[in-house]
């Protein structure tokens, strides 16, 4: 409904009605056509009083908005939501190319993509086998089915993991070889450079925030600087997150 140039976002039925005590005919632009707008304004619509149309369904806990100017700007609230979704998406981003970056410490997630030909299909390993790790440099493999175990040790040495795997008739062991300090410098070398990746990626989700703040029209000076500290805020949280997660895989790096 258009008001005084102000558009109002009436959620239910009721807040039409409410609206429709101050303006009954821009109740019409809403309702079907093949209705007439009421001519008379039910009682608890008008007993809505001193509060003014815009504001007559939060009277009563109801989702009414005012959004002012253009119809395709955004709502101040909505921008520092859709600004902490993506940030957060990031921040997720972030935490999965980590879990990327093997340490050379024993885990069984590595062995989530082998397939073993078990009764001639091709059988994920971990529906036939249970995988556990004893120590930081080995995997023990425990088939289900005994019968099974020279089929799975082939699955591995076929794989791409590049492990040699051992067996004694009843289990197999992978041994994890540890990693180098060569090999530790370039790790976390990468893990920094993915750190800084996802905090430009933060910083771009911030500046899109801002300009979407600086494009809003019809409130005042003070609520655009409370804005704009929020969002600044939002961002310094998350990227003190990235530092966090940097510091955490760094750290397992040094340990392994």
């Amino acid at each position: 409904i258009l008001l005084h140039g102000t558009t109002v976002a009436a959620n239910r039925r009721d807040d039409l009605m409410s609206l429709a005590a101050c303006a009954p005919r821009a109740l019409s632009t809403l309702l079907p056509a093949r209705r007439a707008a009421p001519t008379t304004v039910p009682a608890r619509a008008a007993n809505v009083s001193g509060r003014g149309c815009a504001t007559a369904g939060a009277t009563r806990g109801l989702a009414t908005r005012v959004v002012f100017a253009a119809s395709d700007q955004a709502d101040p609230e909505e921008i520092e939501m859709d600004a902490e979704e993506r940030m957060q998406k990031s921040i997720d981003s972030i935490s999965g190319n980590f879990n990327t970056v093997r340490t050379g410490r024993a885990n069984p997630a590595i062995l989530d993509r082998i397939e073993v030909e078990y009764y001639g299909a091709m059988t994920p390993l971990k529906t036939i086998a249970n995988a556990t790790t004893p120590d930081a440099q080995t995997i023990v493999i425990q088939p289900f089915d005994k019968g099974a175990i020279n089929d799975i040790e082939r699955a591995i040495m076929m794989s791409d993991l590049g492990l040699t795997p051992g067996n004694d008739g009843n289990v197999i062991r992978l041994i994890i070889p540890s990693l180098t300090a060569d090999r530790r410098k370039e790790l976390a070398k990468l893990v920094s450079k993915l750190g800084e990746e996802g905090k430009v990626a933060l910083r771009n989700v911030r500046r899109d925030a801002l300009k979407s703040i600086g494009k809003l029209e019809g409130i005042g000076e003070d609520e655009i600087k409370t804005l704009e500290a929020s969002i600044e805020k939002l961002t310094s949280g998350y990227v003190t997150q990235v530092d966090k997660l940097v510091k955490e895989k760094e750290g397992e790096l040094s340990k392994v």
